[in-house]
């Protein structure tokens, strides 16, 4: 493991420079952060203020389903053309949509933890062509504690191949309270080699770690705490109880989080209620509603993309409990729809669901 690092490697600035200039976006005050519905996978886009654009994990392989939606919200920001492209770990529903994608939607930077560790993982069979697809492109293998270079922006490698920073961020570093009570969970071979990055732009503050695992968290976030407190934990690896431990959902104290579940993947209650009871948390917004939480543990339909798929004529109060790994989850029918969010420097952030235009804007002050 290294001190801080800087990616964007000469060969990828050239490559930058040579596209036109109208590759990029207006640039606009704001950070935009857009959630993207990939029915329990993850794909969540950045956009700086400057137009410079990051996005973590491509979704499934969906006949052009998930890269569609990902193009969508890339549209909606004024892009045309992903600057950084993170894929957190080799599983189907964070790397299966990436060569669709790249088909039809240029990509200037590839980042990755490195090879796949799983042969037998979901991911395993996309390795090669994706080592095809960012052989003509820039890659980077990271490290934690490096940065991606983006215009007004901090973005910090946290943990990458099963390393954490060793030095904590501005800010943080003192000791965590809630390490004392910590209990352990289960491991695959590569949620813990996740990427995860904290991003700062401003006085607002995210984190986004991949699939990162409990154990994982405990590492990253024990005996001191690492990463300070957060405005908004986004992802959360789905809501489900292999991840989201009071050592860090606790101890980072989010105002919002953001997650990208599926109607029968994620919303686990042991997390719901770990991120209920987390201090000063404002809301939960939701890429799904999930029949595993159902409506005992879920959030207000407000704060919810995408309603459940095949929705019979109640809907269920008590939650369904998880589902059996391998069992094939139902296609979305209707119209996908993203969450948003806007940040300004002062730390002020606006969160919008787009399936019925609800927008929250919380305040700089805690």
């Amino acid at each position: 493991m290294r001190g801080s690092r800087v990616l964007l490697s000469t060969l990828a600035m050239t490559a930058m420079i040579m596209l036109p200039l109208a590759a990029q976006s207006q640039t606009t005050s704001t950070l935009d952060v857009y959630l993207i519905d990939v029915e329990g996978g993850n794909a969540t886009l950045f956009v700086s203020p400057s137009g410079e654009s990051l996005l973590i994990d491509t979704g499934y392989r969906s006949d052009g389903r998930d890269a569609g939606r990902i193009i969508a919200a890339a549209q909606d920001a004024g892009l045309t053309r992903i600057d950084h492209l993170i894929t957190t770990h080799y599983h189907g529903d964070h790397m299966g949509g990436l060569a669709e994608l790249t088909e039809q939607f240029p990509v200037v930077h590839f980042i990755d933890h490195g090879p796949n560790q799983d042969p037998e993982g979901s991911g395993a069979r996309f390795e090669e062509e994706y080592k095809g697809i960012y052989a003509r492109a820039t890659h980077t293998a990271v490290e934690a504690g490096d940065t991606i270079p983006m215009a007004g922006l901090d973005v910090r490698v946290v943990t990458s191949a099963g390393e954490t920073i060793a030095t904590p961020l501005a800010g943080a570093g003192g000791p965590n309270p809630y390490c004392a009570n910590f209990e352990p969970g289960t491991n695959n071979m590569e949620d813990p080699l996740s990427v995860g990055i904290h991003v700062t732009f401003g006085e607002f503050r995210a984190v986004h770690l991949g699939d990162l695992t409990k154990n994982k968290e405990f590492e990253l976030m024990c005996p001191n705490n690492q990463l300070g407190t957060i405005d908004v934990l986004l992802g959360i690896h789905h809501g489900q109880q292999t991840s989201s431990s009071e050592v860090l959902v606790h101890a980072t104290r989010p105002r919002v989080g953001i997650m990208n579940n599926g109607t029968r993947k994620g919303g686990d209650p042991e997390v719901m209620t770990t991120l209920y009871t987390s201090p000063g948390f404002e809301d939960l917004w939701l890429a799904h509603f999930s029949v595993i939480s159902g409506q005992e543990y879920t959030v207000p339909g407000l704060f919810i993309a995408n309603m459940a798929d095949e929705q019979g004529p109640t809907m269920p109060i008590a939650p369904e409990g998880p589902v059996q790994p391998g069992t094939p989850q139902p296609p979305h029918n209707g119209e996908a729809h993203w969450i948003k969010l806007s940040a300004q420097q002062d730390g002020t952030f606006t969160v919008t669901n787009a399936r019925n235009g609800f927008s929250k804007t919380y305040g700089s002050d805690r």
